[in-house]
């Protein structure tokens, strides 16, 4: 199922990895285990967020996917199960059978 997968990264946490060069590597790493369909980067609440939309297999995907950000970043993580706009209408169609 697709979601979309905001990670808010620790200020502090951020600034080390920035200051000794591994946080290029971790977002090419975060990206490579979880292959996402989109991937945008931006400042929010004034913190490094990365906002991805990833195709999540089943709920047990979720350790594998949040822990690393958590154990690793400090980071705040949000997961929400998400649609296109052709599955909203699927799924808005369906209302009326």
């Amino acid at each position: 199922m697709r979601a979309l997968l905001e990670i808010e990264f620790d200020t502090p946490t951020a600034n080390q990895t920035v200051n000794d060069g591994s946080m290029a590597d971790g977002i090419r790493q975060s990206l490579a285990q979880l292959k996402p369909e989109a991937a945008y980067f931006l400042a929010r609440n004034g913190h490094r967020t990365m906002i991805v939309v990833i195709d999540v297999q089943d709920e047990a995907a979720l350790p594998s996917i949040a822990e690393p950000f958590w154990l690793q970043a400090n980071a705040k993580v949000d997961l929400h199960i998400c649609m296109n706009a052709d599955e909203l209408l699927e799924g808005l169609g369906r209302l009326s059978s």
